[in-house]
Order: structure tokens, then C-alpha cells, then sequence
């Protein structure tokens, strides 16, 4: 269950003027949810305040030039029939809803991709969920995250889809894998750090499935790992240097202000500025894009989750000033032409 929530005024302290406002940004990782109402059925996840539709674009208006988006599953707006499986469609369902009404508003953020949520663990069985989400997301619908970040600590939350232990590295995960692959569709790994060699696990067994790593893999920070940041570190570089070499493993760059990563940015007086935000995480986007080539990474928001530690033009311009030195080519890349080229988006 969630905990997380958004101080608004806490956020305001620290205000910037926007970096490149011109240059174009897709953003591929967000969520839309909205406040859980005691008594509510149905209910996976609490939570604590609603960001929805106008809450994403009232963050994507305060200067950046997003011009479209990739809505992320969150275990939310599932259907509650009985076939359980079926389930995670009413996402899909509700987001194309939504996306809808996104793209007739050409002054605002445009919904151009949905990642849903599928039980892979189904194996050959999840193909008709996959056919589902397909037969109602349409064009919209990109693939699938079915997270197994997993850790033994009982300081360290599992993912929101409780997976078993290993579960990338299970014969039944496989062969659902293999039904996604077959529909070309992408697979949004979200796992932590220590999970790393099972991801590329995956990319070697399914060389034709696109794959996109989300937030480095979660470099974690707290419960056993609190006072071991060079180690984790250390084990994660030498890991995703080796998943880089498949060529078919895309890398998200962002999603490292969450508790979970030990930064502490929501426990300070004042949110980061874009200089100390990025201070702290700095080495994680310079060697991750070092491995994979600005041509496989895409900056992304991971809103609202983030914004527990950071306001959206902050953590934008936190990104322009990593690669103020780059060629316009490879910030082309980095902001909005890699999430192009995976989410299919013109």
C-alpha cells in the first residue's frame, strides 16, 4: 500500500527558469490515479491524493515542451469481474479514454502510448489478455510491465505485484514472455538492482523482444543497503554493463527519487535545486549512457511518484544541465527520439 504523498507547497520553494523550453520531450514513464474514498471496492492500492489527467498537465505545462507521453500501469482502474485474469484491461480501457481526450486538446500533453499490465506468469494461457488489451488499446497499447522487484529484507517493500522470488527466471514467466514477444510488444522490466543478470536473463532467451529497463533497475539505498552505496554501486555498473550488450534492452533515465534509493531529497527543509538533485545520482546517467548509447536511452519522469521529491521543471532541468555539452543529436535522442522510436510515436 502506498504511503507516498505530495506536499505542493514544500515543492514551490525552490522555483527555476525553465532550460531550453523549446527543446521537445517525450515522456515515456507516468501514472494517472486518482484519491482512494473510504469504503471503496476494489481497491489495490491506497491511495493518499489524486493526479489525474489535469494534475499531469498542470506538471507538464510549467514550461517544458512535452509534447507527448507514455501512461505506465499502476494497478489501477481494473475491471472486477470474476475472470481475475481479464482483469488489468479496464486500465488499458480507461487510460484510451483518457488518451482520447488528450490528443483533441493540442495545447496540452498528448496520451500516445499505454503500458499495461498482464499476469505473465499465465504462460501460453496469456495470450487471450494480451488479445484483449490489443483488441481495446488499439495503436495506443505498447505492451506490458509485469514488475518482479524482489528483495529478502522486510525493510524493502515488493513490488505492487507481490511476484515471487525469481519470478524472471521462472519456466511459466518464460513462456508468457514468449506470447509477448510473438505480438511484438514491449516488456517494461521494473525490478531492483541485485535483479539485474535476470533481466538480461530475459533479453538473451527472447533476442527479438523489445525490452525497456525502468529507473537503473532500483539501486537501493535503505533497510541493508543503507551504508553500502559504493558497493551497490559497484555490483550495479558491472551488472548493466552487461545487459548492455543486448541490443534489444532499451534504458529509462530517471526514477531515483523515491525513497527506496536512499537520497533523502523529501526528508530536507527544501526540495533539491536541479544542480543538487542531480549531484547525487549523477553517475547512474553518465554510465548508463556511457553502456547504451544516448540511442537507447530516453530521460523520463516517473510522475507522480518523483514528485514525493521534486517538482516537474526541476527534474527536467536537472536532465538539460546533465547533457548541456552533448551534441543536438544526442539530446534529440535522450529527450524524445529513443522514446519515439520504442513506444512507436511519430
Amino acid at each position: 500500500m502506498s504511503a507516498y504523498t505530495v506536499d505542493l507547497d514544500w515543492l514551490k520553494r525552490v522555483r527555476e527558469d525553465v532550460i531550453d523550453p523549446d527543446q521537445r520531450i517525450i515522456d515515456p514513464h507516468h501514472h494517472l490515479w486518482a484519491k482512494t474514498v473510504a469504503g471503496s471496492s476494489n481497491v489495490r492500492r491506497h491511495r493518499l491524493y489524486n493526479y489525474l489527467l489535469e494534475n499531469f498537465w498542470e506538471d507538464t505545462s510549467s514550461g517544458h515542451n512535452v509534447t507527448d507521453s507514455i501512461y505506465i500501469e499502476c494497478s489501477e482502474f481494473f475491471w472486477s469481474s470474476q475472470e481475475e485474469h481479464f482483469n488489468p484491461v479496464g486500465e488499458t480501457e480507461h487510460i484510451k479514454g483518457l488518451a482520447q481526450l488528450s490528443q483533441k486538446n493540442t495545447t496540452k500533453t498528448s496520451i500516445s502510448g499505454i503500458i499495461g499490465h498482464a499476469d505473465l506468469l499465465l504462460g501460453k494461457d496469456v495470450k487471450e489478455v494480451l488479445e484483449r488489451h490489443i483488441d481495446i488499446g488499439g495503436n495506443l497499447f505498447k505492451g506490458i510491465r509485469h514488475a518482479g522487484s524482489w528483495d529478502p529484507s522486510d525493510k524493502i517493500n515488493n513490488s505492487h505485484h507481490n511476484p515471487p522470488q525469481d519470478m524472471y527466471l521462472m519456466k511459466e514467466f518464460g513462456e508468457g514472455i514468449k506470447c509477448l514477444s510473438a505480438k511484438g510488444l514491449v516488456f517494461e522490466a521494473w525490478q531492483y538492482h541485485h535483479q539485474l543478470t535476470q533481466v538480461a536473463h530475459l533479453a538473451k532467451k527472447n533476442p527479438d523482444l523489445l525490452i525497456v529497463l525502468d529507473h537503473f533497475s532500483g539501486p537501493l539505498g535503505v533497510g541493508p543497503y543503507a551504508n553500502k552505496k559504493e558497493q551497490v554501486f559497484e555490483n550495479w555498473k558491472k551488472d548493466i554493463k552487461e545487459l548492455s550488450q543486448y541490443k534489444n534492452v532499451f534504458a529509462k533515465l530517471g526514477g531515483l527519487a523515491m525513497p527506496i534509493n536512499g537520497l533523502g531529497f523529501e526528508a530536507k527543509p527544501n526540495p533539491p535545486s536541479s544542480e543538487h538533485f542531480m549531484s547525487l545520482q549523477r553517475q547512474f546517467y553518465l554510465t548508463t549512457i556511457n553502456f547504451f548509447g544516448p540511442e537507447r536511452c530516453m530521460f523520463e519522469s516517473n510522475f507522480p511518484v518523483d514528485k514525493y521529491s521534486v517538482s516537474y521543471h526541476v527534474l527536467w532541468n536537472s536532465f538539460k544541465n546533465l547533457v548541456k555539452d552533448f551534441s543536438e543529436t544526442e539530446k534529440d535522442q535522450l529527450f524524445y527520439k529513443t522514446a519515439s522510436h520504442v513506444y512507436n510515436i511519430s
